[in-house]
């Protein structure tokens, strides 16, 4: 293959930046900018901006605990004195890759995956294959209820003889819709031979990619993506710590967290004062009142978290759960969170995948138990309590753990009253084998549960009150449920 035409200032340039910090490029990495440096000049640049590219993985590790940001114990020799570059990422364990190729000499693959950056961060993917983001793939895809869900959004209708039907989504309109943010299967269909400013080279030819979705199954037989959060190629944790990130997957209506946010006090405080250079969004630990004044998500779900005189009030966890008491999106009732992040096993008494009856009532045995609610809970607390007095934040779990209970007891109605036109044959269901989703009071049931509860739900965790009242919240709860009991009067009546 032809040497790639490159500028001798972009490399050089390239390589002072890791030079500069101590640390040394490694020249399998050196030949990859040679080239990329041109061919995909923001790559580089995002990556030469990275902490990666200044800090070596040793004196990463030479931190005290505290301030690391790895958590290895040991690393491959070649690795530990140079800076991480293209070849330290994209030519780890080749072996277990089914995307690896020979490219100019070397055996690279395209996808990164989590046991990659296990390399030097074992302890966070530890932490995020336990969590229930890393099973999103088959949570959604092996479920077939919520399958089903999936193929009523996105399954294509036509409409012949005063009736609609539906034709399954196809794996291009699914990828670009549920699984953008639950993750694609990724895999190797064959390799193709491209014409490239460097003449032909023969690369992978890949499905289910472009994809970063936080449960992608990736190449390597690994689940997730780093990149989700951490996007490629600054991997900034200062990104991570921004709500902007959480944004792309958590805006709603079915999960509005995002939006919920930016109209609470807290969201108030960031757009206001988060541009302020006295925050410090990169800083490890993450000391509340002098890096940041108001939390964002990952202060409560992921970041360490200390005090002005350091002690710590959170530890950091890449399991986005462990703080959290409660499951309060996404499924037909909020409920104590699943003990394995497969909620796949999960059956209930009718048999169905799901972590309640259809009338509400918990599956214990697979859910957690009181205990681990409540110190998941105190968990939670300990970070509020850094800026809010104990009966401000005692009276605000108890205004969310009513809301988990009325809202509950709103979507049962909704449930009543979906099994009566079942039960009346005004609609059909289950006991006549037919989908639960396909039909308008079926449709406004999942609204009911998945739009409306679940903001006014938000709402009340996050201090986001207009969504629990008019914004998709309890007023339209109460209005859809009128709409479903007209929708079945008239129904009945028009037998």
């Amino acid at each position: 293959m032809k040497k790639c035409v490159f500028t001798v200032l972009i490399v050089f340039l390239s390589t002072q930046v890791a030079l500069g910090a101590g640390g040394r490029i490694s020249k399998d990495s050196k030949a990859c900018i040679e080239c990329h440096a041109s061919v995909h000049p923001g790559i580089v640049a995002d990556w030469e901006k990275s902490r990666l590219a200044k800090v070596t993985p040793m004196a990463a590790r030479s931190m005290i605990q505290k301030k690391r940001r790895v958590s290895f114990e040991s690393v491959p020799d070649k690795m530990g004195r140079v800076v991480v570059g293209c070849a330290e990422c994209h030519t780890m364990n080749p072996e277990k890759h089914r995307d690896t190729f020979e490219h100019n000499g070397y055996q690279v693959h395209v996808v990164v995956t989590p046991e990659d950056c296990a390399t030097c961060h074992p302890v966070e993917v530890d932490q995020y294959g336990k969590n229930i983001m890393c099973q999103a793939y088959g949570n959604l895809q092996n479920n077939p209820v919520y399958r089903a869900l999936v193929d009523s959004v996105n399954g294509i209708q036509s409409f012949r003889g005063m009736k609609t039907t539906y034709k399954a989504p196809d794996d291009e309109t699914d990828a670009d819709s549920c699984f953008y943010c639950h993750g694609t299967v990724i895999e190797v269909k064959g390799m193709e031979t491209r014409d490239t400013a460097e003449g032909e080279m023969t690369f992978p030819i890949l499905s289910g990619w472009p994809n970063q979705g936080v449960g992608r199954i990736n190449p390597d037989g690994s689940k997730g993506s780093c990149t989700a959060c951490h996007t490629r190629h600054q991997f900034s944790i200062e990104m991570a710590r921004k709500p902007y990130t959480c944004a792309e997957c958590h805006k709603g209506p079915d999960v509005p967290a995002y939006k919920v946010y930016t109209v609470s006090k807290h969201g108030n405080i960031f757009s206001a004062m988060g541009k302020d250079k006295t925050w410090d969004f990169d800083n490890v630990p993450w000391t509340v009142g002098k890096d940041f004044t108001a939390p964002t998500c990952a202060t409560c779900h992921v970041s360490l978290v200390v005090s002005d005189k350091g002690n710590v009030l959170a530890e950091r966890t890449h399991q986005m759960n462990d703080r959290l008491s409660w499951r309060i999106f996404g499924l037909i009732y909020a409920h104590a969170h699943p003990i394995s992040p497969d909620t796949t096993i999960i059956k209930n008494k009718a048999g169905l995948p799901l972590p309640t009856e259809l009338t509400g009532e918990p599956v214990a045995k697979y859910l957690i138990d009181a205990k681990e609610q409540e110190k998941r809970r105190q968990t939670m607390q300990r970070i509020c309590l850094a800026c809010h007095s104990q009966g401000w934040v005692g009276g605000q779990f108890a205004r969310f753990e009513n809301t988990v209970k009325t809202t509950n007891e709103m979507t049962l109605t909704a449930t009543k009253i979906l099994l009566s036109a079942w039960e009346k044959g005004a609609a059909k269901g289950l006991a006549q084998k037919d989908g639960i989703f396909n039909e308008a009071i079926e449709k406004k049931w999942v609204e009911q549960w998945l739009f409306y509860a679940n903001s006014t739900r938000y709402a009340s965790a996050m201090v986001g009150a207009d969504y629990g009242a008019f914004a998709n919240g309890r007023w339209y709860m109460s209005k859809n449920i009128q709409e479903m009991i007209d929708w079945l009067e008239f129904k009945l009546n028009k037998k």
